[in-house]
């Protein structure tokens, strides 16, 4: 796999969690750990994203 196509399926998946964290804060707002777990993993992500981009 080339490079812009890992980015752009690492985009992706932070974009779907960006949006699912959204979704639960305001749906279940008494689960604040799942919301923190899946808001935090998919910054994990996008930095991953980020290093890809500047470093490679």
């Amino acid at each position: 796999m080339n490079q812009a196509k890992i980015r752009w399926i690492l985009n992706t998946i932070f974009m779907i969690g960006a949006v699912a964290s959204v979704v639960i804060y305001f749906v279940w707002p008494e689960q604040r750990t799942l919301f923190l777990g899946v808001i935090l993993t998919s910054m994990a992500i996008k930095i991953v994203e980020f290093f890809i981009r500047f470093m490679f």
